[in-house]
């Protein structure tokens, strides 16, 4: 288990999962607080972070930049829709916040997130098995 400097992926900014957990991360990042073992996988463009760049439309560099310019989290993801020109809307907030919370159910980052388990000695909890289960654990805020 680590002391998180970033919060849950399930904590929503503009109605999207992870966005703010992602800026954290940046932000974590750029004073040299991130734990070490989240760095190969900070906007790694098959995590959550690049899924959710790629949903709206927008480099995560780009984000990195406009992070470092300061800003609310709800300012960020506001520029963030306009560079890009994504609608962001109810339905596609809901289309990405479902995705999200079943990344690694039944799919491709599956295999990453079981190896996790295994490493971490957690391969016989059947109950951990979507990315934002493992993080919540891992960061011990569910047992």
């Amino acid at each position: 288990m680590i002391d998180p400097p970033q919060r849950s992926p399930r904590v929503k900014v503009g109605g999207l999962f992870h966005f703010g957990r992602m800026l954290d991360k940046i932000r974590a990042h750029k004073c040299g607080a991130l734990p070490e073992e989240y760095l190969p996988n900070l906007g790694l463009s098959l995590g959550l972070d690049g899924r959710l760049c790629s949903f709206l439309g927008i480099a995560f560099t780009d984000v990195c930049s406009r992070v470092e310019q300061g800003g609310t989290d709800e300012e960020i993801l506001a520029w963030c829709c306009e560079r890009s020109g994504f609608q962001l809307t109810e339905e596609r907030a809901h289309i990405w916040n479902e995705y999200a919370r079943k990344v690694g159910w039944n799919d491709l980052p599956g295999r990453f997130l079981r190896r996790v388990k295994a490493e971490d000695g957690l391969a016989d909890r059947d109950d951990l098995v979507t990315a934002f289960e493992i993080i919540d654990f891992r960061e011990g805020r569910v047992k």
